[in-house]
């Protein structure tokens, strides 16, 4: 079975931390994807998820500077995008089960828990 990679991947990420932007910036590119974004609010989030011709995937940040980021994935659900959700909050479910839909929730690192070398 071939191995699937990130390499050439475009990945949007909506996320509010500028650190953890960052880090997830640096870590897809360090995979050879090509991230688009990163984008901090909802609004960008929306216009993206709208208007940019490719996404290969997507990272969300459930809460965008308090805007939840459900209206992104139902754009990108209906595009038939592939996201995954990425939260501080712990427990509970990301969206209600009357608005059910398929994704993954990770709980996001803290903001600069990646060590970085100076150099």
């Amino acid at each position: 079975m071939a191995e699937r990679t990130l390499s050439g991947c475009h990945i949007l990420v909506a996320e509010d931390e500028f650190l953890i932007a960052d880090d997830l910036r640096i870590e897809l590119g360090e995979a050879d994807a090509v991230v688009v974004g990163p984008v901090g609010t909802l609004r960008e989030a929306l216009e993206m998820a709208r208007s940019e011709r490719r996404i290969d995937g997507a990272i969300l940040d459930v809460n965008l500077g308090g805007d939840l980021a459900y209206p992104v994935a139902d754009i990108l659900i209906e595009r038939r995008i592939p996201l995954i959700f990425t939260t501080g909050y712990d427990g509970g479910p990301c969206r209600p089960a009357s608005q059910p839909w398929p994704a993954a929730k990770s709980r996001r690192p803290s903001p600069g828990s990646r060590k970085r070398s100076a150099g």
